[in-house]
């Protein structure tokens, strides 16, 4: 599906599968993904050596294979995430808290190739240069792309239903590492306090008809997500995955 398909998939309410790809740039593992098992990757260049164009031959391939590819930015700034948008399917920006920056990060997704005076008029009262511009800019320049910030500290949560709000805003991405650290339970992924954390964004979210969801590299801790209303479903990523088969695979077969 491409990034129009992802969005229409998630407005209806229905959920969403993917998972991370942090290291892999060969576009040929495309081969080996089973059918009906992804709608999207987020391919990141945020905790490692890469650049996101090193990612460009995967997206085609991914293209061709029918699931969409995100690209989660390192930089918080619009015009990178302008420029991620004119590639990928979409964007996933991290660590967003504040409502007016989300605002234009926003708006550099979902309002490009507006900038300057005429961006500030349709961003302070919705004032567009023209109903052609408005209707370019909406249903054909960016009628595919998805915008997606991460919500990772307590502030972000405080401000989710504004940000909810927001114009172009298509699901809530919570970063579980981030967001305890900011909690001040690094890690415990299982704490109650955590946990209800979760509902409570996934609930503010839902009244938005936005999809929410969390990064997990345990099925159990999914799979409570999932069953607690999670639509945005964002398993582990491509070196976890290769690692719990090879301890799995392996672990059984040395035991003979």
């Amino acid at each position: 599906m491409n990034g129009r398909q992802l969005k229409d998939k998630m407005l209806r309410g229905e959920p969403v599968y993917g998972t991370l790809i942090q290291h892999t740039v060969t576009p040929s593992i495309v081969d080996f993904i089973p059918p009906n098992s992804l709608d999207f990757v987020i391919v990141t260049a945020e905790h490692n050596a890469l650049d996101l164009a090193e990612f460009l031959p995967l997206r085609y391939a991914l293209a061709a294979k029918g699931i969409a590819c995100l690209a989660r930015t390192h930089s918080r700034e619009p015009d990178d995430v302008s420029k991620v948008c004119d590639s990928f399917d979409g964007v996933v920006v991290p660590y967003v808290e504040d409502v007016e920056h989300c605002r234009r990060l926003a708006a550099a997704a979902v309002y490009r190739p507006l900038k300057g005076k005429a961006l500030e008029q349709v961003l302070k009262g919705g004032a567009w240069p023209s109903e052609k511009t408005a209707s370019y800019v909406r249903n054909e320049k960016c009628a595919d792309t998805v915008f997606m910030p991460m919500i990772e500290s307590v502030e972000g949560v405080r401000n989710l239903e504004a940000i909810c709000g927001i114009p172009g805003v298509n699901a809530i991405f919570v970063g579980p590492n981030d967001m305890t650290v900011n909690m001040g339970i690094p890690n415990e992924y299982d704490h109650p306090d955590f946990v209800q954390l979760m509902q409570s964004i996934i609930d503010t979210a839902a009244r938005f008809h936005i999809a929410a969801g969390c990064w997990f590299g345990t099925r159990e801790q999914a799979l409570r997500t999932i069953r607690q209303g999670a639509k945005l479903v964002v398993y582990s990523n491509d070196g976890v995955l290769l690692k719990d088969a090879l301890a799995e695979n392996f672990g059984l077969l040395r035991q003979i």
